[in-house]
Order: structure tokens, then C-alpha cells, then sequence
């Protein structure tokens, strides 16, 4: 506790880290100022149902930092940035040229990759906004439109798109911790008062052993988040002892960490966008059509797709299998054992080259089994949740709480980081 207060002292004495932390307040704060200014002729009380028979446009209000749920002006939040990184991520695979510039051209080759998302990220704003826009107005929450205001309205929602992206990158460069992390952080957190005070009201005597199981089961996970976020696979590493001149280097055993959940909440992300598309070009089609066959058709697989086993299911699978997809993009256990063998370095036990390539395979294999089911169990917990208690409004979805837990234990790493610096 004392080398708590201790290092909290030492945060604010620092010029440096208190300019970063009151830059990253002040940016935080604007973002929840452009997340309460509503695009033109909302009806409140349709887009409060509306969002609350939807669980799946609940989820993507999560990654639009509480936007979507206020329709305001960064409705779309920094979905369309994250959209077009993972498309980037993906594209590595296809085009030796993008895999050299991301991995091999140090921190110039990573601008570059960065600035083709952006670029990337502008006609995916445009599209997204377009589709929302109308599947809104077809469902009344937002009034009749004429193709002027239309096209305002998606240049309105895609500029504050690009602005909540810019935020982000300011927030990166100027205040402490990843950017667009914060920013659907902010989100999530803004929201709880809401949601908390939605459990109170609508607090049930006779369900108390419900809500107690919910919050042991929200301790346990809240704990198991944190386990699988830090959980590491040390791999011992030996560097060979060389002589140059009369001094001997090397001889040292050290160890290379493999984290259980090397994907992160990418996997989720790129879960969500696939399962997004059909419902949104279904829900479009269904009210912009007049062709009557064509809507019953739409209808049919609407509730085929909102079927809670299907979703589920679906959900899982995809997350299961993009954790697996996304750690073989971001790391190559060829180019480990190269390094390694270039550097002098061996495994114990295990020849350098291809066989030290197939250690680390079958290893990082493995661990990525327990995070993509961990991943996949995430994912899904709200609707265990519901299923199990009965509560519907669930203050803070699996989704929501890896993000939370992740940007937290970033924001520490950093701090501690900013502080051991200055100490030295």
C-alpha cells in the first residue's frame, strides 16, 4: 500500500507524465462532448427500444464508445479505423510488399501501414454511415429523409468519424496509452452509471439469489480476465558464449514470453464486423424493397440470424477461429528462430532452424487453444449471463470487460514505465 501511494506521488511530481495525463483528460473529455450532440430528427424513445431488443447493435454500441446508443455525430465511433487495420492485418498475407513494410521497415514502414488504414478507413466511414442512416429512418427512429439531408447527415456522421480517429492519434502522441483503446474505453465507462441504475430500478426481492450468482460470477471473471491477459508461456532461451579479444560474451539463459492470449480482442472485433454485415444488409433490403416475396425472405433470415442458439454459436466459432487466424498473421515462428539462430541463440534441447521454427509452432499451437476458448467463452458470456439469471441488462458485457481490464493493465504498464525512466 505505501509503494502504492508511494508511485501515485511520484506520478503527479512528474511534469512530464502530468502534462500526458491531464492531455489525455482533457481529449477524453471532448470525445464525451461530440458523443452528446445527436444528428437531426432522432426520436429518443424508438431508438431506446430499439436498442434494447437488439443485443447485437448493443455490442457494436460498445466499439462505437457509446455513440451508436445517442446516434450523435461519432455514432460510428472508431469502428471504421479498427475495420480497416484488420483489413490491413489481413492483407500482409496476400502482399509480401504490406508484410515487409509492417515488420521489417522499423517504425517508417509502421507510419506508412497506419496512414494506408486511414486512408482505407474514409469509404468504409462512408458506407457504414449510408447503411445505418437508412436502416434508421426505416425503422422511424430518425424522420423521413430527402437525398440532401441524406447526404449531409453521412458526411456529417463520417467527419465525425475521421475527428474521433484524429482524437485518437492525439491521444497516442500527447497523452498516455493507446488512443483508440481509450476512446472505447471512455465509452464503456461512461455508460455504467446508466446501466447500474437500470439493475436498481429494476431490482426483483424475489431474484436475490440471482443477483448474487451474477456477482460471484462477475468476481470470477473479472478475475479469470486478468489471469488470461497477463497468463505468459516462457520459452528458456540459451545465448552460445563467443570470444572476441580477450572477452567472452554471451553464456547468459534468459527466456522469451508467449502470451496465452496473443490476439488480444481483435478476434471479437472481426467477429462482430462479419456477423454485422448480413443484419444490416438484410434490415436495409427489408425496408427499402416493396417487392413482397424479397421482404419475406429478408424476415426468414432475420429471425434465422436473431435466433439466440444460432448467434451464439456463430459468435463463438468465429471468435474461435480469427483468435487462431490473427496469431498466425502476428507471429511468424519462423522469422523467432531465425532471429534467434542469427543472434547465437538456441532452445535447450531443441536444434536451431527448423526444428526451433516447429518447437515454438507446436507451443504457441497450444497456449492459443486456451485463449481462443477463453476468447470464444468472452464473447458469449452475455448471453449466458441472461440465460442463467434472467437479467438483461447486464451493467458490463465479457466484450466490454477484456476491453476494460486490457486498457487498465496498459495504462499501469505505462505509468510504471514513465516512472522507472525518470527514476533512472
Amino acid at each position: 500500500m505505501q509503494s502504492f501511494f508511494s508511485k501515485l506521488k511520484l506520478v503527479f511530481s512528474d511534469a512530464v507524465l502530468r502534462r500526458r495525463i491531464i492531455s489525455t483528460i482533457v481529449l477524453l473529455g471532448l470525445f464525451r462532448v461530440l458523443a452528446g450532440i445527436p444528428i437531426p430528427g432522432i426520436d429518443a424513445q424508438k431508438l431506446a427500444q430499439f436498442f434494447g431488443n437488439n443485443q447485437f447493435f448493443g455490442l457494436l454500441d460498445v466499439f462505437s464508445g457509446g455513440g451508436l446508443s445517442n446516434l450523435s455525430i461519432v455514432m460510428l465511433g472508431v469502428g471504421p479505423y479498427i475495420t480497416a487495420s484488420i483489413i490491413m492485418q489481413l492483407c500482409t498475407i496476400m502482399f509480401p510488399r504490406l508484410k515487409a513494410m509492417y515488420q521489417e521497415e522499423g517504425e517508417a514502414g509502421r507510419k506508412k501501414f497506419s496512414q494506408i488504414s486511414r486512408l482505407i478507413s474514409i469509404p468504409l466511414a462512408l458506407l457504414q454511415a449510408v447503411s445505418f442512416i437508412i436502416l434508421l429512418e426505416k425503422q422511424g427512429i430518425v424522420g423521413e429523409l430527402s437525398t440532401f439531408q441524406l447526404i449531409v447527415n453521412t458526411l456529417v456522421v463520417t467527419g465525425g468519424s475521421v475527428l474521433l480517429m484524429w482524437i485518437g492519434e492525439l491521444i497516442t502522441e500527447f497523452g498516455i496509452g493507446n488512443g483508440v483503446s481509450l476512446i472505447i474505453f471512455g465509452g464503456i465507462v461512461a455508460t455504467l452509471p446508466t446501466k447500474l441504475s437500470q439493475i436498481l430500478y429494476a431490482y426483483d426481492p424475489s431474484k436475490l439469489l440471482s443477483y448474487l450468482f451474477f456477482a460471484a460470477v462477475a468476481f470470477v471473471i473479472v478475475y479469470a480476465v486478468v489471469f488470461i491477459t497477463e497468463a505468459e508461456r516462457p520459452i528458456p532461451v540459451t545465448y552460445a558464449k563467443r570470444v572476441r579479444g580477450n572477452k567472452v560474451y554471451g553464456g547468459i539463459s534468459t527466456y522469451i514470453p508467449l502470451r496465452l492470449n496473443q490476439a488480444g480482442v481483435i478476434p471479437i472485433i472481426f467477429a462482430l464486423s462479419i456477423l454485422l454485415f448480413p443484419q444490416l444488409i438484410l434490415n436495409v433490403v427489408k425496408g427499402a424493397v416493396a417487392n413482397q416475396s424479397v421482404k419475406d425472405v429478408a424476415d426468414t433470415l432475420l429471425s434465422w440470424v436473431a435466433n439466440q442458439w444460432i448467434y451464439g454459436i456463430t459468435y463463438f466459432l468465429f471468435v474461435f477461429v480469427f483468435t487462431y487466424f490473427y496469431t498466425a498473421i502476428t507471429f511468424d515462428p519462423h522469422q523467432m528462430a531465425e532471429n534467434l539462430q542469427k543472434n547465437g541463440a538456441f532452445i535447450p534441447g531443441v536444434r536451431p532452424g527448423t526444428s526451433t521454427s516447429e518447437y515454438v509452432g507446436k507451443v504457441l499451437t497450444r497456449i492459443t487453444l486456451v485463449g481462443a476458448l477463453f476468447l470464444g467463452f468472452i464473447a458469449v458470456l452475455p448471453l449466458i449471463v441472461k440465460g442463467l439469471t434472467g437479467i438483461t441488462s447486464v451493467a458490463v458485457g465479457g466484450t466490454a470487460l477484456l476491453i476494460a481490464v486490457s486498457v487498465i493493465l496498459d495504462l499501469v504498464k505505462k505509468v510504471e514505465a514513465q516512472i522507472s525512466m525518470r527514476e533512472y
